[in-house]
């Protein structure tokens, strides 16, 4: 069969973003479809943070960085603004400095321990009382999370000629012909699915084999503080972190700070709640998060999270106005143990669905190595 384009990604978030961007470069004609007017999922729900620090080590940690290069890509050809900030992980109690301590000694990341008082010639937001020191790692990125995709997608228009459909929602594949809501049909010789948290409107029988589950995250962002920050200020993280990301499920006393967060503040564990900052030179700083998985998940965001959020934030950092400018809540695909969930539908159609909260971080790499492995 003849077809109108080489490939056709279906959903426009960073994923599909990423593969379209890997095809083109390989030199095919590549169409995309997203079913509303701008992306608007996990993609602009977020802290606007590449980061690498958060995989493990060897293949993962690779491909962030992979990805991270492509981001600096983008910011060297003006597609949009990519800021080197940097991120500091705080120890503001014993088990997390060890922990902190055990991952350098590692050696496995570009990362380093520092004191007190470099962590606060870096970054003017971290709470110094009973600081006991942090990591540095100098390879995170801050992007603007509301404006990247659009620009990006510009960008991808204007060099590669990728074609884009908002609004246009593909409601079945038939072999190499996909159809849209409202009858219109295009062909393609591959077709990936790119779709998101959307596990439901394109083979929902092999989502619901695929082990993926939905995770819901509440986020916060602050009014402009009255003195604007510099660029390149690093992202800032705190010790609950170190139980959320898998990089650091290597360090032998993980199991002793999850065991004292888990007597102290059950609730954190209830929510899925760590903390962290992304500080934009606007002033305004964006903070989070929380996880609520599968069935727990609401369309009501819950006050007590919020709250919770503010509490533990308040410990590591100092804002001069904690005035809340914005909520909002994403909602995000993720496997339990694979960076994304790939599957192969057939010779025509693939699934690519799933990076879980590492999207910004890691989609690029991973279509990346998508395109090199074919």
């Amino acid at each position: 069969m003849d077809t109108d384009y080489d490939v056709a990604i279906i959903g426009g978030g960073i994923v599909g973003l990423a593969q379209a961007w890997m095809a083109a470069r390989n030199g095919y004609k590549v169409i995309v479809f997203e079913k509303t007017s701008v992306a608007e999922g996990a993609t602009v729900r977020n802290f606007g943070m590449i980061w690498p620090i958060g995989q493990p080590a060897e293949e993962l940690y690779q491909i962030a960085n992979r990805s991270r290069e492509f981001w600096l890509e983008l910011g060297d050809a003006g597609a949009l603004d990519v800021e080197p900030c940097g991120s500091i992980h705080l120890a503001h109690n014993e088990d997390e400095m060890q922990v902190l301590q055990e991952f350098v000694n590692q050696q496995t990341h570009a990362a380093e321990l520092i004191s007190p008082a470099e962590i606060c010639q870096r970054s003017s937001l971290v709470n110094p009382e009973g600081l006991l020191g942090g990591m540095y790692s100098d390879t995170e990125l801050r992007v603007d999370p509301r404006t990247a995709a659009e620009r990006i997608r510009r960008w991808l228009a204007e060099k590669f000629s990728v074609q884009f459909h908002f609004e246009t929602l593909i409601t079945s594949v038939d072999g190499n012909e996909m159809l849209s809501s409202n009858n219109q049909r295009w062909n393609a010789g591959k077709i990936i699915i790119c779709s998101g948290s959307d596990l439901n409107t394109l083979y929902p029988e092999h989502f619901a084999k695929s082990n993926l589950v939905l995770c819901k995250l509440q986020m916060l962002r602050s009014v402009a503080q009255a003195k604007p920050l510099p660029e390149n200020i690093p992202h800032i993280a705190s010790g609950l972190t170190l139980r959320h990301y898998t990089s650091f499920n290597c360090c032998p006393s993980l199991e002793m700070l999850k065991n004292r967060i888990a007597r102290q503040a059950p609730e954190l564990d209830k929510f899925g709640v760590h903390v962290m900052a992304s500080q934009f030179s606007s002033g305004e700083v964006i903070l989070g998060d929380s996880h609520e998985y599968g069935e727990n998940i609401s369309p009501f965001d819950k006050i007590e999270i919020d709250e919770l959020m503010i509490r533990e934030l308040k410990k590591v950092i100092r804002l001069n106005d904690w005035t809340i400018k914005e909520k909002w809540h994403g909602i995000y695909a993720k496997h339990p143990d694979l960076p994304v969930y790939e599957e192969d539908i057939n010779e025509s159609v693939s699934l690519f669905v799933g990076t879980g909260g590492a999207g910004m971080t890691m989609s690029f790499g991973l279509a990346n190595k998508y395109w090199n492995d074919r």
